[in-house]
C-alpha cells in the first residue's frame, strides 16, 4: 500500500477473473469519512484507517464491485454506486452531477451506462475505472472496452467537461496512476485523434 498523497492511499491485487491481471485501489481519508474508491482485497491497513471513522464505498461502475460487498460486513461500509449499470448491488444509486456523495466528491459521465469519473476537489485528483486506463505510461481511452457502436472520439466528446477541472493526479484502476503532468496526459487523452 502506498501513500500517494498525505491521507490518499493506493494498492494493487490480482482480479480474481480477469485474466490474473492486477487491478489498483484508492483509500482516501477525509477526516471523519474514510472514502474507499473500487476496492479490491483491502489491505489490514485500510482497517487502522477506518477505525473511528464513517467508511463507504464508491465504485466508478457498479461492476467494479470487487470486495465492496464484503467492506460491508467488515467495515461497516457503506456502498455507492452510479445509477444506469445492471443494478446487482444493495447500494446507494447516485447519477453525474449529483450532489451528496460522501467527502464532497463529485461525479461526472464517463463512457459507459452506469459509470462514472470521481472528482476529489479537495485533493485535484480525478480517479477513473474503465473509461481511461494508463497503458505503457500513456493514459489513454481503451477502445475496445467502449459501449457497442461507441468510438473513441464520441467517449472523448462525453469527458470533455474534465478538462475543465484543475486535475493534479488522474487516479486510474487499471494502470499507474499518473503523478506528474496529470492534466496535460488528461488533455491528450481526451483530445488527441482516434483515427
Amino acid at each position: 500500500m502506498e501513500e500517494l498523497r498525505p491521507g490518499l492511499w493506493y494498492w494493487t491485487a490480482i482480479h480474481p477473473t480477469w485474466y490474473d491481471n492486477e487491478v489498483g485501489s484508492y483509500a482516501w481519508d477525509a477526516g471523519s469519512t474514510l472514502v474507499l474508491i473500487d476496492p479490491l482485497s483491502p489491505p489490514r491497513l485500510v482497517d487502522e484507517l477506518a477505525r473511528g471513522k464513517e467508511v463507504a464505498t464508491i465504485l466508478t461502475c457498479d461492476w467494479h464491485d470487487r470486495s465492496a460487498p464484503e467492506l460491508v460486513e467488515r467495515l461497516g461500509s457503506r456502498i455507492h454506486a452510479p445509477v444506469g449499470g445492471d443494478g446487482g448491488l444493495d447500494a446507494e444509486l447516485f447519477e453525474p452531477g449529483q450532489a451528496g456523495l460522501p467527502a464532497g466528491i463529485e461525479a461526472f459521465a464517463a463512457t459507459h451506462p452506469g459509470e462514472v469519473a470521481l472528482w476529489i476537489g479537495e485533493l485535484d485528483a480525478l480517479v477513473i475505472g474503465d473509461a481511461l486506463i494508463t497503458k505503457e505510461g500513456t493514459l489513454i481511452v481503451p477502445p475496445t472496452w467502449l459501449p457497442e457502436n461507441d468510438t473513441v472520439a464520441e467517449a472523448q466528446r462525453r469527458m470533455a467537461p474534465l478538462l475543465e477541472l484543475p486535475v493534479e493526479l488522474v487516479l486510474t484502476t487499471h494502470g499507474e496512476p499518473v503523478r506528474e503532468d496529470a492534466a496535460e496526459a488528461l488533455r491528450k487523452a481526451l483530445l488527441q485523434s482516434s483515427s
